[in-house]
């Protein structure tokens, strides 16, 4: 296992300088934001980005992430040409070194929060899913860090209003292509693709999402026969569904060896399927971290990991979920319970 951290270019308030520090820390998750989605990252662009991070003693062999366009995911419009931009940033990345580059098949909308700072008792800040409130929500102003902010109102309607016509068949339709287009260029620069799952793994807003379940995991990977294609499963996302076994699908997945990365995040499953955010810890939360963490071992897992999604704590302000003291104090834990898996193994 690889302990990374995720780290959003030279303007985020965590450096690499803090990060370097976190004991363990093998190398950063990054992407170039600069481009608009669909376009070719510039080979400078990336190769600046590298040895930003290379001089600070990590690594950038991760790639979190090379965003779909929106046409790949309809089918529609230039979405040839966008997926001939996709291939050559692969071409690109992995001249640059890159092992693992993640993407999403979310139809408009990235991850899903109703509220980024819901005081938790400890007298820490989270990123909750309530979802009467989200059942509230027009979707059509919507604005939450990480999306695209690009779109009108009425633009962002139309997107909808395609996507439920669209349904969840026409979607698998258009991931098979997009999936049959770019696996062989991954395999000819020995580059693993990692999907991230839907967050959270179930329909939003009228909306299909197909990246839900072990049912669909299995779908999804039976699309193409080769290594390369493979998951970037996220405790977070799958987990905060109780009827996903979370365990259950590293040992199976992990011992297919088509695990290329890994988000560990602990939550807290309310009844009416709301969910918060927690700290990594187990018993703050629905999910036994350190079950997650054996079978990653069981399995023989040598891929990258990550401190997911944390909590605002001891005052800190920043991005949503992505301060540095709470996903530290995560990379911390889990590098204690991998160490004790490690040693007691021996």
């Amino acid at each position: 296992m690889k302990m990374t951290f995720r780290w959003y270019g030279e303007d985020d308030p965590v450096t690499l300088d803090k990060i370097r520090q976190i004991p363990n820390m093998s190398g950063v998750v990054t992407a170039v934001y600069s481009v608009p989605v669909g376009e070719v990252w510039p080979q400078e662009d990336i190769d600046h980005l590298k040895e930003v991070v290379n001089a600070k003693g990590l690594e950038m062999e991760v790639i979190e992430s090379v965003p779909v366009h929106e046409d790949i995911k309809l089918g529609r419009g230039d979405y040839k040409r966008y997926i001939e931009n996709y291939k050559e940033n692969i071409r690109r990345l992995a001249k640059a070194g890159v092992k693992c580059i993640v993407y999403n098949f979310m139809p408009v909308f990235d991850w899903t929060r109703s509220r980024l700072d819901q005081p938790l008792p400890d007298g820490s800040n989270a990123l909750v899913y309530y979802k009467e409130d989200v059942d509230k929500l027009d979707p059509t102003k919507l604005a939450l860090p990480g999306w695209d902010s690009s779109y009108t109102p009425d633009e962002m309607k139309g997107l909808i209003d395609a996507y439920k016509e669209l349904g969840e068949e026409g979607l698998w339709k258009n991931l098979e292509y997009f999936i049959k287009e770019i696996i062989p260029v991954a395999i000819e620069c020995d580059v693993n693709m990692a999907i991230h799952p839907d967050d959270p793994p179930w329909p939003i807003f009228g909306l299909p999402r197909i990246i839900t379940c072990e049912a669909n995991l299995d779908r999804f990977l039976a699309l193409y026969d080769d290594p390369h294609h493979g998951l970037n499963l996220c405790s977070g996302s799958l987990g905060c569904s109780a009827s996903n076994d979370y365990a259950a699908m590293v040992r199976k997945y992990g011992a297919m060896g088509r695990i290329h990365f890994a988000h560990v995040r602990n939550v807290k499953i309310l009844p009416d399927g709301s969910f918060e955010e927690s700290a990594h810890f187990s018993a703050c939360g629905s999910l036994d971290i350190v079950e997650i963490l054996k079978a990653y071992h069981d399995v023989g897992f040598k891929g990258y990991l990550r401190p997911d999604h944390g909590r605002m704590i001891w005052g800190e302000t920043g991005k949503p979920g992505y301060g540095l003291y709470d996903r530290a104090l995560g990379a911390s834990y889990m590098n204690g319970i991998w160490e004790t898996l490690e040693k007691l193994d021996k």
